[in-house]
């Protein structure tokens, strides 16, 4: 996957075709810069006229918002909804909204009892906020989607599983009942194939499985393997176009577990090894995007350390400029030019 230095071509258009390439393996003139993780801020939203919690319950507001990631922060990628809870809203959980400067989070776990009665509700594409999300996507597809790829991110299947049971009762049922959890994930699984291939039908060019429990930080190596790693897997195999995995943490230790899960990019945070994880990717023909710090940088420092960090993900022949996580919202506007600045100036195209 490597990059040469010409001149993007000065096309809209061009970053749709520029994104698909780098998926597919293929060279590129130019690295694009974007977010695949959550990126509700708050400059955008003062800019953009849509904040949420409006933005993640109505479907203008939310094409709105997301759409502000190209037209106001310059991005190359716009990622909509906002928050990683739609599917365990639409399967039984109640979630606090949250507020424009916080995200919507789980507030109950419907299964956690009876993790045996979990099941994918025939109307699932019906509930909560999931109609929402499908007709943003329908409205970007013919706004910014014409020009820039417009990416659906959703839960993982562990994710999930941990939403509709809890966290500690999932953990534990792992140890002493591992069939039971698998069984668990599998119907997670279900959820997450029929939800992502409907963002991808109703005009999303690629989805995001973002499972934050997959994680080394919460699982063990082993532990993913057997249980979540299948599973990631079947949803990679049935979803019907480009497909984005990622992982918060340090995953070092899974890294080439993620390879064979059949993902076309893996998104990595700044604590993984990204000259390792870069080597074992592209043995495998999968894209790594990320990984400049959205705490410690994006966030919290000045935009010339951003540039610097920028630099060296490009350094080290990263497929695509992103934050290695979710962005915070009061995260400077700034910063985010910065990054496309910081990719401008590595392929020659400003001082």
């Amino acid at each position: 996957m490597k990059k040469g230095c010409n001149k993007i071509k000065d096309s809209k258009v061009e970053f749709k075709k520029n994104f698909r390439d780098v998926l597919d393996g293929k060279d590129v003139d130019i690295t694009p810069v974007g977010t695949v993780t959550t990126s509700g801020v708050l400059e955008l939203m003062d800019i953009s006229g849509a904040s949420r919690p409006e933005a993640d319950r109505d479907p203008e507001k939310m094409a709105q918002l997301a759409g502000s990631l190209y037209t106001s922060a310059k991005l190359e990628i716009v990622r909509f909804p906002f928050d990683v809870t739609v599917l365990g809203q639409a399967m039984g959980c109640e979630i606090d909204p949250g507020t424009k400067a916080r995200t919507p989070s789980i507030m109950s776990h419907p299964f956690k009892n009876n993790p045996q009665d979990i099941c994918v509700p025939s109307d699932l594409l019906e509930r909560g906020r999931i109609p929402v999300i499908l007709e943003a996507a329908r409205i970007l597809s013919n706004k910014e989607g014409k020009y820039v790829p417009c990416l659906a991110g959703l839960e993982g299947p562990a994710d999930l599983a941990s939403y509709l049971c809890g966290i500690k009762p999932l953990m534990l049922l792992s140890i002493k009942k591992p069939e039971l959890v698998s069984a668990i994930i599998d119907k997670c699984v279900e959820a997450c194939i029929e939800y992502a291939n409907a963002c991808i039908d109703a005009g999303a060019d690629a989805v995001v499985i973002a499972d934050a429990m997959a994680s080394p930080d919460m699982v063990g190596p082993d532990v993913f393997r057997q249980l979540i790693r299948p599973g990631l897997q079947r949803i990679a195999a049935n979803i019907k176009g480009y497909r984005i995995l990622h992982i918060c943490g340090k995953v070092d230790s899974i890294l080439p577990d993620m390879m064979e899960c059949g993902f076309h990019a893996i998104s990595i945070e700044e604590s993984v090894d990204i000259k390792k994880a870069i080597k074992l990717a592209h043995e495998k023909k999968v894209a790594v995007i990320g990984n400049v710090s959205p705490a410690q940088t994006l966030y919290d420092k000045s935009t010339d350390k951003v540039i610097s960090e920028s630099i060296s993900c490009l350094e080290n022949n990263i497929d695509i400029l992103a934050p290695g996580c979710g962005v915070a919202p009061e995260t400077p506007l700034k910063n985010l030019h910065a990054m496309v600045k910081a990719r401008n100036m590595y392929h020659g195209l400003e001082k």
